[in-house]
Protein backbone atom coordinates (compact mmCIF):
# COMPACT_ATOMS: atom_id res chain seq x y z
CA UNK A 1 0.00 0.00 0.00
CA UNK A 2 1.34 3.37 -0.53
CA UNK A 3 0.90 5.50 3.10
CA UNK A 4 1.35 9.14 3.10
CA UNK A 5 2.21 10.05 6.80
CA UNK A 6 1.96 13.38 7.55
CA UNK A 7 4.29 14.60 11.01
CA UNK A 8 8.19 13.09 11.79
CA UNK A 9 7.72 12.77 15.79
CA UNK A 10 8.00 9.37 17.28
CA UNK A 11 4.10 8.21 16.06
CA UNK A 12 4.73 9.26 12.44
CA UNK A 13 8.60 7.84 12.22
CA UNK A 14 8.05 4.85 14.13
CA UNK A 15 4.79 3.66 11.81
CA UNK A 16 6.91 4.34 8.90
CA UNK A 17 10.20 2.61 10.06
CA UNK A 18 6.87 -0.33 10.67
CA UNK A 19 5.80 -0.14 7.55
CA UNK A 20 8.73 -0.03 5.20
CA UNK A 21 10.07 -2.97 6.85
CA UNK A 22 6.71 -4.72 6.01
CA UNK A 23 7.05 -3.29 2.16
CA UNK A 24 5.13 -0.59 2.05
CA UNK A 25 5.53 2.34 -0.30
CA UNK A 26 5.59 4.86 2.66
CA UNK A 27 6.34 8.98 2.18
CA UNK A 28 6.37 11.35 5.69
CA UNK A 29 5.93 14.63 5.13
CA UNK A 30 6.95 17.25 8.38
CA UNK A 31 6.53 20.77 8.91
CA UNK A 32 9.33 21.56 10.71
CA UNK A 33 12.13 22.70 8.24
CA UNK A 34 14.68 20.39 10.03
CA UNK A 35 14.42 17.06 12.75
CA UNK A 36 11.75 17.74 15.70
CA UNK A 37 14.01 17.63 18.60
CA UNK A 38 12.18 19.70 21.22
CA UNK A 39 11.43 18.21 24.61
CA UNK A 40 13.71 16.71 26.90
CA UNK A 41 14.07 13.03 27.34
CA UNK A 42 11.61 10.28 27.82
CA UNK A 43 10.80 6.90 30.11
CA UNK A 44 9.74 4.11 27.76
CA UNK A 45 8.29 1.31 29.31
CA UNK A 46 8.82 -2.66 28.63
CA UNK A 47 5.95 -2.64 25.70
CA UNK A 48 8.16 0.28 24.09
CA UNK A 49 11.19 -1.07 24.35
CA UNK A 50 10.06 -4.78 22.80
CA UNK A 51 8.67 -2.39 19.88
CA UNK A 52 12.23 -0.36 19.40
CA UNK A 53 13.10 -4.06 19.03
CA UNK A 54 10.91 -5.30 16.50
CA UNK A 55 11.59 -2.00 14.63
CA UNK A 56 15.68 -2.72 14.92
CA UNK A 57 16.43 0.48 17.12
CA UNK A 58 19.11 0.07 19.50
CA UNK A 59 18.24 2.53 22.34
CA UNK A 60 21.70 1.04 24.46
CA UNK A 61 24.12 3.77 23.32
CA UNK A 62 22.38 6.12 24.27
CA UNK A 63 19.62 5.64 26.73
CA UNK A 64 19.71 4.60 30.64
CA UNK A 65 17.97 1.53 31.97
CA UNK A 66 16.27 2.55 35.02
CA UNK A 67 15.60 -0.07 37.92
CA UNK A 68 13.59 2.05 40.77
CA UNK A 69 11.36 5.30 40.36
CA UNK A 70 11.47 6.45 43.95
CA UNK A 71 9.14 9.04 45.81
CA UNK A 72 10.41 11.52 48.13
CA UNK A 73 9.31 13.94 50.42
CA UNK A 74 11.35 17.73 49.68
CA UNK A 75 13.55 16.66 53.19
CA UNK A 76 14.81 13.65 51.23
CA UNK A 77 12.92 11.26 53.32
CA UNK A 78 11.91 8.39 50.77
CA UNK A 79 8.54 7.34 50.48
CA UNK A 80 7.76 4.74 48.22
CA UNK A 81 10.59 2.55 46.12
CA UNK A 82 9.33 0.77 42.56
CA UNK A 83 11.18 -2.20 41.67
CA UNK A 84 11.45 -1.61 38.32
CA UNK A 85 13.23 -4.63 37.29
CA UNK A 86 10.04 -6.59 38.27
CA UNK A 87 8.37 -5.46 35.25
CA UNK A 88 11.52 -5.92 33.34
CA UNK A 89 11.26 -9.74 34.41
CA UNK A 90 7.58 -9.96 33.74
CA UNK A 91 7.71 -8.70 30.30
CA UNK A 92 11.37 -9.73 29.01
CA UNK A 93 11.67 -5.49 28.28
CA UNK A 94 13.76 -3.11 30.24
CA UNK A 95 12.56 0.10 31.58
CA UNK A 96 14.52 3.19 29.55
CA UNK A 97 15.32 6.81 29.48
CA UNK A 98 16.24 7.82 26.32
CA UNK A 99 16.37 11.77 25.23
CA UNK A 100 13.88 12.42 22.53
CA UNK A 101 16.08 14.05 20.11
CA UNK A 102 18.22 11.17 20.04
CA UNK A 103 15.20 8.22 20.03
CA UNK A 104 13.79 10.60 17.10
CA UNK A 105 17.23 10.62 15.37
CA UNK A 106 17.19 6.64 15.79
CA UNK A 107 13.68 5.88 14.53
CA UNK A 108 14.55 8.35 11.59
CA UNK A 109 17.32 6.43 10.10
CA UNK A 110 16.78 5.00 6.76
CA UNK A 111 13.28 6.54 6.51
CA UNK A 112 12.62 9.00 3.80
CA UNK A 113 10.96 12.46 5.13
CA UNK A 114 10.53 15.73 3.39
CA UNK A 115 11.03 18.53 6.06
CA UNK A 116 9.88 21.66 5.22
CA UNK A 117 6.56 20.55 4.23
CA UNK A 118 3.40 21.90 6.06
CA UNK A 119 -0.37 20.39 5.18
CA UNK A 120 -2.56 23.23 4.65
CA UNK A 121 -5.70 21.53 3.51
CA UNK A 122 -6.60 18.31 4.12
CA UNK A 123 -9.67 16.03 2.57
CA UNK A 124 -9.77 12.67 4.93
CA UNK A 125 -12.19 10.85 2.19
CA UNK A 126 -9.52 10.82 -0.82
CA UNK A 127 -6.53 10.27 1.70
CA UNK A 128 -4.98 13.31 0.28
CA UNK A 129 -3.31 16.59 1.62
CA UNK A 130 -1.77 20.01 0.10
CA UNK A 131 1.12 20.95 1.24
CA UNK A 132 2.98 24.37 1.65
CA UNK A 133 5.19 24.40 -1.60
CA UNK A 134 2.04 23.52 -3.73
CA UNK A 135 1.96 19.81 -4.13
CA UNK A 136 -1.06 17.32 -3.41
CA UNK A 137 0.06 14.28 -1.97
CA UNK A 138 -2.30 11.00 -2.02
CA UNK A 139 -1.86 7.67 -1.12
CA UNK A 140 -4.41 4.48 -0.45
CA UNK A 141 -3.84 5.54 3.15
CA UNK A 142 -3.11 9.02 5.26
CA UNK A 143 -2.13 9.42 8.62
CA UNK A 144 -2.01 11.64 10.46
CA UNK A 145 0.63 11.99 13.14
CA UNK A 146 1.63 15.92 13.95
CA UNK A 147 0.90 16.33 17.16
CA UNK A 148 -1.42 18.63 19.11
CA UNK A 149 -2.16 21.13 16.55
CA UNK A 150 -2.66 18.27 14.01
CA UNK A 151 -3.98 19.74 10.63
CA UNK A 152 -5.09 16.19 9.54
CA UNK A 153 -6.84 15.90 13.26
CA UNK A 154 -8.92 19.51 12.23
CA UNK A 155 -10.28 18.05 9.00
CA UNK A 156 -11.24 15.02 10.86
CA UNK A 157 -12.58 16.30 14.39
CA UNK A 158 -12.97 20.09 13.28
CA UNK A 159 -12.46 22.20 16.70
CA UNK A 160 -9.74 21.55 19.00
CA UNK A 161 -11.30 19.90 22.04
CA UNK A 162 -8.05 19.97 24.53
CA UNK A 163 -8.13 22.25 27.15
CA UNK A 164 -5.09 23.54 29.43
CA UNK A 165 -4.59 21.39 32.88
CA UNK A 166 -3.99 23.35 35.84
CA UNK A 167 -0.36 22.00 35.76
CA UNK A 168 2.72 23.29 33.44
CA UNK A 169 6.05 21.92 33.39
CA UNK A 170 9.80 23.60 33.14
CA UNK A 171 12.46 21.12 32.16
CA UNK A 172 15.96 20.55 30.86
CA UNK A 173 19.13 18.65 31.43
CA UNK A 174 22.22 19.28 33.65
CA UNK A 175 25.35 18.23 32.67
CA UNK A 176 26.62 18.55 36.49
CA UNK A 177 27.43 15.35 38.12
CA UNK A 178 25.10 13.88 40.65
CA UNK A 179 24.33 11.08 42.85
CA UNK A 180 21.48 10.29 40.68
CA UNK A 181 23.27 11.10 36.74
CA UNK A 182 24.88 7.83 36.46
CA UNK A 183 22.15 5.83 38.80
CA UNK A 184 18.95 3.47 37.75
CA UNK A 185 17.37 5.89 39.69
CA UNK A 186 14.46 7.96 38.70
CA UNK A 187 12.93 10.23 41.56
CA UNK A 188 9.96 12.34 41.86
CA UNK A 189 10.18 15.06 44.83
CA UNK A 190 6.27 16.17 45.53
CA UNK A 191 5.68 19.36 48.00
CA UNK A 192 3.58 22.02 48.60
CA UNK A 193 4.95 24.07 46.02
CA UNK A 194 5.12 21.27 43.36
CA UNK A 195 6.61 18.60 42.12
CA UNK A 196 10.51 17.97 40.89
CA UNK A 197 11.77 15.15 38.66
CA UNK A 198 15.28 13.72 38.21
CA UNK A 199 15.90 11.30 36.06
CA UNK A 200 19.08 9.94 34.31
CA UNK A 201 19.22 10.03 30.38
CA UNK A 202 22.65 8.71 29.65
CA UNK A 203 25.43 10.04 28.18
CA UNK A 204 26.53 11.88 31.70
CA UNK A 205 22.93 14.03 31.79
CA UNK A 206 20.66 14.25 34.50
CA UNK A 207 16.66 15.31 33.06
CA UNK A 208 15.16 17.62 35.95
CA UNK A 209 11.80 19.03 35.80
CA UNK A 210 9.35 21.09 38.07
CA UNK A 211 5.23 20.97 37.42
CA UNK A 212 3.99 23.98 39.16
CA UNK A 213 0.01 24.57 39.36
CA UNK A 214 -0.98 27.60 37.12
CA UNK A 215 -4.12 29.95 36.73
CA UNK A 216 -6.91 28.43 35.10
CA UNK A 217 -6.12 29.22 31.28
CA UNK A 218 -3.16 31.18 32.45
CA UNK A 219 0.40 29.27 32.09
CA UNK A 220 2.20 29.72 35.24
CA UNK A 221 4.91 32.29 34.70
CA UNK A 222 5.18 31.70 30.62
CA UNK A 223 7.54 33.90 28.77
CA UNK A 224 8.76 35.61 32.42
CA UNK A 225 12.69 36.32 31.80
CA UNK A 226 13.20 35.53 35.54
CA UNK A 227 11.19 32.21 35.15
CA UNK A 228 14.78 30.36 36.95
CA UNK A 229 14.95 32.92 39.75
CA UNK A 230 11.27 31.93 40.72
CA UNK A 231 11.96 28.24 40.36
CA UNK A 232 14.96 28.67 42.96
CA UNK A 233 12.67 30.36 45.57
CA UNK A 234 10.39 28.10 45.45
CA UNK A 235 12.32 24.64 45.22
CA UNK A 236 15.60 26.05 46.52
CA UNK A 237 15.34 24.25 49.69
CA UNK A 238 14.44 21.19 48.88
CA UNK A 239 16.91 17.73 49.49
CA UNK A 240 20.00 17.40 47.23
CA UNK A 241 20.60 17.33 44.64
CA UNK A 242 18.18 19.28 44.23
CA UNK A 243 19.68 22.58 44.85
CA UNK A 244 22.42 22.01 42.98
CA UNK A 245 20.32 20.98 39.64
CA UNK A 246 18.97 24.36 40.16
CA UNK A 247 22.34 26.39 40.46
CA UNK A 248 23.22 24.65 37.24
CA UNK A 249 20.51 25.57 35.04
CA UNK A 250 21.55 26.87 31.39
CA UNK A 251 18.31 26.44 29.51
CA UNK A 252 15.01 26.40 30.28
CA UNK A 253 11.75 24.54 28.33
CA UNK A 254 8.19 25.08 28.85
CA UNK A 255 5.55 22.78 28.69
CA UNK A 256 2.23 23.53 29.07
CA UNK A 257 -0.07 20.09 30.09
CA UNK A 258 -3.45 19.94 27.39
CA UNK A 259 -6.16 17.02 27.96
CA UNK A 260 -8.25 15.79 25.26
CA UNK A 261 -10.86 13.96 24.94
CA UNK A 262 -10.42 10.88 22.76
CA UNK A 263 -12.98 9.58 21.12
CA UNK A 264 -13.58 5.69 19.68
CA UNK A 265 -13.30 6.24 15.84
CA UNK A 266 -10.58 8.74 15.22
CA UNK A 267 -10.69 8.84 11.37
CA UNK A 268 -12.93 8.62 8.39
CA UNK A 269 -12.48 6.46 5.31
CA UNK A 270 -8.87 5.95 4.74
CA UNK A 271 -7.57 8.71 6.86
CA UNK A 272 -6.93 8.04 10.36
CA UNK A 273 -4.40 9.56 13.33
CA UNK A 274 -1.44 8.67 16.00
CA UNK A 275 0.50 9.67 18.50
CA UNK A 276 -0.58 13.14 20.33
CA UNK A 277 -2.47 13.74 16.91
CA UNK A 278 -5.17 11.78 18.50
CA UNK A 279 -4.76 11.87 22.37
CA UNK A 280 -2.85 14.56 23.90
CA UNK A 281 -2.51 14.15 27.86
CA UNK A 282 -0.15 15.50 30.73
CA UNK A 283 3.13 14.17 31.06
CA UNK A 284 2.37 12.73 34.59
CA UNK A 285 2.47 9.71 33.74
CA UNK A 286 5.20 9.51 31.34
CA UNK A 287 3.02 8.08 28.99
CA UNK A 288 3.00 10.04 25.38
CA UNK A 289 5.91 8.93 23.84
CA UNK A 290 5.00 5.41 24.67
CA UNK A 291 1.21 5.62 23.40
CA UNK A 292 2.81 6.48 19.89
CA UNK A 293 4.92 3.93 19.75
CA UNK A 294 2.07 1.46 20.51
CA UNK A 295 -0.49 3.25 17.98
CA UNK A 296 2.70 2.77 15.43
CA UNK A 297 3.06 -1.00 16.11
CA UNK A 298 -0.85 -1.94 15.99
CA UNK A 299 -1.10 0.34 12.80
CA UNK A 300 1.29 -1.19 10.84
CA UNK A 301 -0.17 -4.43 11.62
CA UNK A 302 -3.87 -2.92 10.90
CA UNK A 303 -3.53 -0.55 7.97
CA UNK A 304 -5.94 -2.34 6.02
CA UNK A 305 -8.46 -2.22 9.27
CA UNK A 306 -8.29 1.30 10.36
CA UNK A 307 -11.24 1.39 12.37
CA UNK A 308 -10.27 -2.11 14.09
CA UNK A 309 -7.00 0.21 14.86
CA UNK A 310 -8.77 3.28 16.46
CA UNK A 311 -11.22 0.97 18.42
CA UNK A 312 -8.27 -1.48 20.06
CA UNK A 313 -6.43 1.39 20.80
CA UNK A 314 -8.75 4.00 22.14
CA UNK A 315 -10.04 1.76 24.42
CA UNK A 316 -6.55 1.20 25.87
CA UNK A 317 -5.41 4.80 25.46
CA UNK A 318 -8.38 5.59 27.32
CA UNK A 319 -6.77 4.82 30.92
CA UNK A 320 -3.48 6.11 31.04
CA UNK A 321 -4.99 9.47 29.32
CA UNK A 322 -7.67 9.80 32.63
CA UNK A 323 -4.89 9.15 35.12
CA UNK A 324 -2.66 11.27 33.45
CA UNK A 325 -5.46 14.06 33.68
CA UNK A 326 -5.89 13.58 37.35
CA UNK A 327 -2.25 14.89 37.57
CA UNK A 328 -2.02 12.54 40.55
CA UNK A 329 1.79 12.51 40.64
CA UNK A 330 1.91 16.19 41.53
CA UNK A 331 0.34 16.15 44.63
CA UNK A 332 1.82 16.62 47.84
CA UNK A 333 0.68 13.64 49.79
CA UNK A 334 0.38 11.26 46.77
CA UNK A 335 -1.89 7.77 47.63
CA UNK A 336 0.75 5.22 46.81
CA UNK A 337 2.85 6.63 49.66
CA UNK A 338 0.83 4.97 52.27
CA UNK A 339 1.04 1.68 50.57
CA UNK A 340 4.18 -1.08 51.12
CA UNK A 341 6.56 -1.04 48.03
CA UNK A 342 6.03 -4.43 46.75
CA UNK A 343 2.30 -3.60 46.78
CA UNK A 344 2.65 -0.54 44.92
CA UNK A 345 5.36 -2.15 42.67
CA UNK A 346 2.66 -4.91 41.70
CA UNK A 347 -0.02 -2.75 40.85
CA UNK A 348 2.27 -0.80 38.95
CA UNK A 349 3.39 -3.60 36.61
CA UNK A 350 0.04 -4.94 36.10
CA UNK A 351 -0.52 -1.21 34.93
CA UNK A 352 1.88 -1.74 32.38
CA UNK A 353 0.29 -4.33 30.99
CA UNK A 354 -3.15 -2.62 30.75
CA UNK A 355 -1.70 0.78 29.04
CA UNK A 356 -0.18 -1.85 26.44
CA UNK A 357 -1.76 -3.19 23.03
CA UNK A 358 1.69 -4.68 22.47
CA UNK A 359 1.87 -6.56 26.26
CA UNK A 360 -1.90 -7.57 26.02
CA UNK A 361 -0.84 -9.88 23.30
CA UNK A 362 2.03 -10.87 24.71
CA UNK A 363 2.31 -14.52 27.06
Amino acid sequence: MRVVVIGAGVAGLALARGLLRKGHDVEVYEESPEPRTAGGSVSLWPGSTAILEELKVDWAGVGRRLETLESWAPDGRRLLTLDLTVPERRFGHPVVHVARSELVELLADGVPVTYGARAEHVVPERAEARLSDGRTVRGDVLVGADGRRSAVRSALWGADAATLSPWVTWQGFTTEPTLLTESGRAVMIAGRHGLCGLIPAGRGRLLWWFDVRSAPGRPFWAGDPHVVERLRERFGEWADPVPKVLASIADIDFFPHHRQPIPKVWGRGPTTLAGDAAHTMPPTMAQGANQALEDAWLLSRSIGDLRAYEKARSKVVRRPARLAATEATDMQRPIAGLLPDGLMTRIYTLLLRRYSNYLLTAP
